[in-house]
């Protein structure tokens, strides 16, 4: 089910570019890049709450998880990947995947999001890196 409202059912593009279609979710790469590499896995379903998937579809949604926090690994070479689930805002199961850099920002915290236009990345960069990301997978 989807709903026509929802940024991550449209896969709305005026703040990320989508890396990839996985087995039941989507990768996106947001704009905001303050912690490089980070992205969002949002669930293809219009759910908001992890209890509302079936077993084998949150078995799905962990071998996505698993499968772009790998890519990202890979291509970045975090100190450590935080892992958060938000939805106050957008309530559409999603979760962001944050490299972690020691001496990067809030490294021991947790992550800020900050759209700011200092952080924000270029379409073409940002599909660059989207690129590296995609090629990991």
């Amino acid at each position: 089910m989807k709903d026509t409202n929802c940024r991550y059912c449209t896969c709305a593009d005026d703040i990320s570019v989508k890396v990839a279609d996985l087995e039941t979710s989507v990768l996106l790469l947001p704009m905001d890049q303050t912690y490089r590499g980070r992205c969002i896995l949002a669930l293809n379903d219009h759910k908001s709450e992890v209890f509302m998937m079936a077993p084998d579809e949150l078995a799905a949604w962990a071998r996505d998880l698993s499968r772009a926090a790998k890519a990202l690994w890979e291509v970045f070479s975090p100190d450590k990947i935080n892992y958060a689930v938000f939805g106050d805002l957008y309530p559409h199961l999603h979760m962001h995947l944050v490299p972690k850099y020691k001496g990067g920002p809030e490294w021991g915290g947790p992550f800020l999001l900050d759209l700011s236009k200092d952080s924000l990345m270029s379409r073409e960069d940002l599909e660059e890196r989207a690129g590296q990301i995609r090629r990991k997978l």
